[in-house]
């Protein structure tokens, strides 16, 4: 089946490429994306509303009208313009959720240079290893993390400044940056081609990577998710409890809701009492959670002391939600559930099931969005498959990332010359809706955050005591997914001190929580670990297990 050849494609592409493919297009009209640059149409709606509310701190009370978003955007462009920052250079923001890492997010993109964002739960290490990979040139970060993004700095080895929000020794005050007026310089961007956000992924596999995403990668998505009829609307009321510095929270939560004049509440951290008051107390109307959070508002008792009658959409993503579970909650609730599908390298939506349908399948991601079109590929024979079979989800459009920063191999691997970015997760589509089943690539997801195990195996190779190690994700009922390592001993160490090992060296979220002893590693004869071995066993054991 052949195509017409999107105008995004590179030049070369040709429409017979796309024969003896089964290109499956999106059910929606195709769409115009503007020739616009990120801020602009972020804040396409400032002019209309400038006293409402655009973003609110759930915990300080903090709020930003449009007006005010808008001319703190300008003012910190001039100061961070002010501070040598120049088109194409990195910016590192480590910030939990507040309203001033939007203002600093878009003013970074506003003068051409690049917002690559952080867990600030991750360790110095990681914060380092992110900011010398991508050679950021200033952090801004909290007083609260200045001591660890100081040390990040030292690692990264090219960091010339670091801005806090607020005032800590040894930085400069975020408020220094608004002493240069407003009116930052023009500078000359090409939508298309200049990056503008460089979050880290780990891509379908290995250590995180930078993921180039261009002005048009994310005004495109903006549009074509309004377009598939997302349903926010500027009546809405927002909760930013995801995070910023996740592609989920910053493009459909942070640039969505502006886009269309929402109000933002943002949390800085996620604590479910705090969560359900802060619906009460603002009257939330439109949630972007992921599956941990909806589990806790199916079932946890004390959901029933709030008043979340308010609420009439959830839209999940990030890790799979089963239908029993979103069903549970929307009758809950008393509202929509739906989920959607997406990926960093895709900015990130590609998929949703949209709320106007009445289709009862809410395990379904549902169909492409405009103008994304996906192949279903049999990874062992790179055959596509029929409908209805399983098969790695292929997908291209206007949303798809330029590349891994200066990872030219790890982009051929997973971006084909014609367009086509491979996702490493196993799809089944009937009738132009997707089920997300499996996955190929080898990333664990606890509660929506990627664990890559090849980092994890790393870290532990490095311990003396042990002569070889393998990790693999394993189901769990409140996070979805946590990693289990196999562990070859070559010296005296148990299972405490295994995971106390790897709790010291990485954030949180990649922490080991089960370890097995292991006589051997099974591996491929070019040394390759057979993780897929590994993953079966488990399996395996698990359905013999008396719980099952």
């Amino acid at each position: 089946m052949a195509v017409p050849r999107p105008s995004w494609l590179c030049p070369d592409h040709t429409p017979d490429q796309d024969h003896d493919m089964r290109v499956i297009a999106s059910p929606y009209p195709d769409v115009d994306i503007p020739d616009t640059t990120l801020v602009p149409f972020v804040l396409r709606r400032a002019a209309q509303h400038p006293y409402k509310t655009a973003i609110v701190c759930a915990a300080s009370g903090r709020s930003l009208t449009y007006a005010e978003l808008e001319r703190s955007v300008r003012a910190v462009a001039a100061g961070l313009h002010a501070k040598g920052i120049r088109k194409g250079d990195v910016v590192g923001l480590v910030s939990p959720n507040i309203p001033d890492f939007a203002v600093v997010f878009y003013a970074v993109t506003l003068i051409g240079a690049v917002c690559s964002t952080v867990n600030p739960i991750a360790t110095a290490e990681e914060i380092g290893a992110q900011f010398a990979d991508s050679k950021a040139v200033m952090l801004v970060t909290i007083p609260d993390l200045y001591e660890k993004c100081s040390t990040a700095a030292k690692i990264a080895g090219t960091v010339r400044d670091i801005v806090v929000f607020g005032e800590a020794a040894g930085a400069t005050p975020y408020a220094a940056l608004f002493a240069h007026g407003d009116t930052p310089p023009r500078v000359d961007i090409d939508a298309a081609t200049d990056v503008c956000a460089l979050p880290y992924s780990s891509g379908t596999s290995g250590v995180p990577k930078g993921v180039m995403l261009t002005h048009r990668n994310l005004v495109a998505n903006l549009v074509q998710c309004d377009a598939a009829g997302m349903g926010m609307t500027a009546n809405d009321t927002v909760i930013g409890v995801l995070p910023f510095f996740h592609i989920y929270g910053m493009v459909v939560v942070l640039g969505g809701a502006l886009s269309q004049g929402a109000t933002i509440v943002s949390m800085p951290r996620f604590d479910l009492e705090q969560f359900l008051g802060t619906i009460t107390k603002h009257r939330i109307s439109y949630m972007n959670l992921v599956p941990p959070i909806i589990l806790a508002l199916a079932k946890h008792p004390i959901v029933a002391s709030f008043d979340v009658s308010s609420v009439r959409v959830i839209m999940s993503g990030a890790a799979p939600l089963g239908a029993d579970l979103a069903d549970a909650c929307a009758a809950r609730l008393g509202c929509l559930v739906r989920q959607g599908y997406g990926l960093t390298e895709t900015s990130p939506v590609t998929h949703f099931h949209p709320f106007t349908t009445t289709s009862a399948d809410t395990g379904s991601v549902g169909p492409s969005i405009p103008g994304t079109d996906c192949r279903l590929v049999d990874p062992d024979t790179g055959a596509d498959v029929a409908s209805g079979e399983r098969g790695e989800l292929w997908i291209r459009g206007p949303q798809v990332m330029k590349g891994y920063f200066n990872k030219p191999e790890a982009t051929a691997a997973c971006l084909t010359p014609d367009g086509w970015f491979k996702t490493g997760d196993v799809a089944v589509e009937k009738d132009g809706w997707y089920h997300v089943v499996d996955r190929v690539k080898e990333l664990i997801k606890y509660k929506g955050l990627q664990v890559a195990p090849a980092e994890l195996e790393a870290l532990l190779l490095a311990n003396p005591l042990i002569a070889d190690a393998a990790v693999i994700p394993v189901p769990d009922a409140d996070a979805g997914e946590i990693p289990k390592a196999f562990i070859v001993r070559r010296g005296d160490i148990d299972e405490a001190q295994v995971m106390a090992y790897v709790a010291e060296h990485v954030s949180p979220y990649k922490k080991v929580r089960l370890v097995e002893f292991v006589e051997s590693i099974p591996k491929s004869p070019s040394g390759k670990i057979l993780r897929r071995l590994l993953v079966e066993r488990e399996r395996a054991n698990a359905a013999s297990s008396p719980s099952h």
